[in-house]
């Protein structure tokens, strides 16, 4: 693997023209590029008062077409610019993404204002191919989640420094949330994780009944009985929170701490879930809360 620094001009409006050394990592076949600035200024008090990093992550896949949305959404946040750092994991991608990545990243480091804190670009291939029909058949949702939880392991892994206070895990194809988004969820008491997904979901004394008879390591196929956030009420206070048991990946804020004390995306099966779901039981197993806001809304593109 290699992984190459560009260094952008310390001046205002300067432009990157410095490549280092490449520098060896952990594995020949992954490649990363960080991309790095000092600090700039921020109007936040509040944030300015905290000084809370917030590390954004994002698994990447012929993700072309979605990235200026994706960037657009980012740069309308409220929170201070040098207070937050990307990350992206591009994995078996046939398209421009990469090239868009770099282009953007350059970008946004060399402005004049507002500049991010870093931007990390990682490659690895797991070599898993399905075709469009093959990914939504269930007898393959163990293996291909597998993988996607492999893959979120890994940039976690790659991206995570002990000054990051905040993860945040989003998905590159969400196309509306409220700019003040970091703000509002930081704000909000109790709770290690907050998550947003259609797979975010609340047990219940049917769906626990039903698990008691299964092998908790094996992943089945059955009406669960379980409630879906998206099926609550969205209507209320958009700061009401509802505890949940599992959660899905599209626009998911953690505390840090939470993955440095062990709490990660299982690949294997636990508690009936695995990836996203299954990180929501081990964290909860470990102690830690897990939250909703079913009225804070957040729009995913349709897969339709």
């Amino acid at each position: 693997m290699t992984v190459t620094h560009i260094q952008p001009n310390p001046c205002p409006g300067g432009q990157l023209k410095s490549i280092n050394e490449a520098l060896a990592f952990s594995s020949p076949q992954a490649e990363q590029h960080v991309l790095r600035q000092g600090q700039a200024g921020f109007s936040n008090p509040e944030a300015k008062r905290r000084q809370e990093k917030v590390l954004i992550l994002t698994p990447l896949k012929n993700a072309a077409r979605y990235l200026p949305r994706y960037f657009e959404l980012i740069d309308s946040l409220t929170y201070p610019k040098h207070l937050l750092s990307l990350a992206f994991l591009v994995s078996d991608t046939t398209d421009e993404t990469v090239r868009i990545l770099q282009d953007r990243a350059e970008g946004l480091l060399n402005r004049p204002h507002d500049r991010y804190g870093d931007i990390a670009i990682f490659e690895k291939d797991f070599h898993f191919e399905l075709s469009e029909e093959e990914r939504h058949r269930f007898e393959l949702q163990p293996l291909r989640r597998s993988f996607m939880a492999r893959s979120r392991n890994y940039l976690l892994t790659a991206a995570l420094r002990e000054d990051h206070a905040w993860v945040l895990w989003l998905h590159v194809d969400v196309v509306r949330y409220p700019e003040t988004i970091l703000e509002d969820l930081q704000e909000t008491d109790d709770g290690s994780f907050w998550g947003y997904d259609k797979n975010n979901l609340q047990e219940t004394y049917e769906s626990r009944a039903i698990q008691e008879n299964l092998d908790p390591i094996s992943y089945y196929e059955f009406l669960t009985k379980r409630r879906l956030m998206v099926d609550m009420p969205t209507h209320g206070n958009k700061m009401d929170k509802v505890p949940l048991d599992g959660v899905g990946a599209t626009f998911t804020l953690v505390k840090a701490n939470v993955h440095r004390e062990g709490a990660n995306f299982p690949p294997y099966v636990y508690q009936y879930q695995v990836e996203t779901e299954g990180f929501a039981k081990i964290a909860k197993s470990m102690g830690f809360g897990v939250y909703g806001l079913p009225a804070y809304i957040i729009y995913h593109i349709s897969n339709s």
